[in-house]
């Protein structure tokens, strides 16, 4: 598969993670946001919303919080 590198506008602790994480990490959250977009086009954005919202609330209730994550992150 051909990829691309553009430039997103994210904010600074989300750049601030993705920018620690291990580049087998990064390629995976490259991968997710490649996948979140053609989503995006195919379907509706509430669907696409839905989607996030449901990953973040497993997130939440398995005890994921925003510091573990950063640290899991840093850790792999």
């Amino acid at each position: 598969m051909a990829t691309e590198q553009i430039t997103l506008r994210i904010d600074a602790d989300a750049a601030r993670i993705f920018k620690s994480a291990s580049t087998n990490d990064r390629e995976k959250l490259e991968l997710l946001l490649g996948v979140l977009v053609k989503e995006y086009t195919e379907g509706d954005v509430s669907s696409l919303k839905s989607t996030m919202d449901e990953i973040a609330a497993k997130a939440r209730e398995r005890g994921l919080t925003p510091e573990i994550l950063e640290v899991v992150l840093k850790n792999q």
